[in-house]
């Protein structure tokens, strides 16, 4: 299959789904972010390239002053932030052919950052020959021309910079993806357990080969997906991309029910998947409380591994905004560090 991005909406517009992907050569629509009250915007670097299957260097070997000065991010200050308290904080990673901003106008994850006085960073991946933004994050997607930039080297930049600058409770740092930005949400879990409190992907996957995450503690996790997505498929896939007007396996990942699986053992949880009795209204495009909570049991205290299932749901779900970010906030900030 083709891995096709979500491009976006513009942002006081309606969503505009375009297929990209690794397959083409379109190039992702720009727009601006719709908030006025963005507090902060940094810059950091392409960082040091690397193999997607090796894990990066540890933060603490980072010039993230240098990172930052060349490769740009945002942060959205809540409008309640006090600097004598230490405040949490949600990273965004956008889709493949996707930016910040227009993940951002797609999520609208801003209200919740002022609701809950949480701060809010996202970033922009890098341009691969087809002028499509990615994350370097598993050989599945989607590094797919072997650009090898490193971006958990780019996260933990992001990280120290914000700490530079913010109260960041260092106990809740969280991290949310869509597609690509999925599989880095994903990818973060397994390298940079010790700073990832909580991770809510939407319509991403793990490794499907587990030696490549070897976190060092557990992570909660939440995987969101819709089992009709013809993308990033439920039941897992290949995806491809174009060369030469021709078509090249990428690489192959798991389902959704493979990776919460997978994370379940990584976390040691001893018991089963079972629905949760929640539901959730996650797609407004279908019936109300279409999303069915799946949660693993015996898991450590403090961690969840869950499945949040859009029944009949596909890989750009018109998503229940505000309510989407009132969901978010509600897993990770339930599952801080001990």
């Amino acid at each position: 299959m083709v891995v096709t991005s979500f491009l976006a909406r513009a942002a006081a517009t309606a969503l505009v789904a375009l297929t990209v992907g690794c397959s083409s050569s379109s190039s992702p629509s720009t727009a601006s972010t719709s908030d006025a009250s963005v507090a902060d915007t940094s810059t950091g670097t392409d960082a040091s390239p690397d193999v997607a299957e090796a894990a990066a260097p540890e933060a603490s070997t980072l010039d993230a002053a240098g990172i930052v000065a060349a490769r740009p991010y945002t942060v959205h200050v809540p409008t309640g932030y006090d600097a004598t308290q230490p405040t949490p904080l949600v990273v965004m990673f956008h889709g493949y052919g996707a930016s910040g901003d227009i993940e951002e106008a797609y999520f609208d994850i801003t209200p919740a950052s002022d609701g809950h006085t949480f701060l809010y960073a996202y970033g922009d991946g890098t341009l691969d020959p087809t002028g499509n933004r990615f994350w370097n994050a598993t050989n599945a997607c989607c590094d797919a021309y072997g650009i090898a930039v490193d971006d958990v080297q780019y996260f933990d930049a992001i990280v120290q910079d914000l700490e530079s600058k913010y109260n960041v409770d260092k106990k809740r740092i969280f991290v949310i993806g869509h597609s690509n930005g999925g599989f880095m949400s994903h990818r973060l879990a397994c390298d940079r357990a010790s700073t990832v409190a909580s991770i809510l992907s939407l319509a991403g996957a793990q490794w499907l080969d587990l030696t490549k995450c070897s976190p060092s503690e557990p992570v909660a996790v939440a995987e969101v997906h819709g089992n009709a997505d013809q993308t990033i498929a439920y039941d897992g896939g290949t995806t491809t991309y174009m060369v030469d007007g021709g078509t090249l396996p990428e690489g192959t990942y798991p389902g959704a029910p493979t990776t919460v699986a997978d994370w379940a053992q990584k976390n040691g949880c001893t018991g089963t998947l079972a629905a949760t009795g929640q539901t959730y209204t996650v797609d407004t495009s279908l019936p109300p409380n279409q999303t069915i909570v799946s949660a693993y049991g015996g898991c450590p205290a403090g961690i969840d591994v869950q499945l949040w299932t859009v029944q009949g749901g596909g890989h750009i779900p018109s998503l229940n905004r505000p309510a989407w970010g009132e969901m978010v906030w509600g897993f990770l900030s339930s599952h801080p560090k001990p």
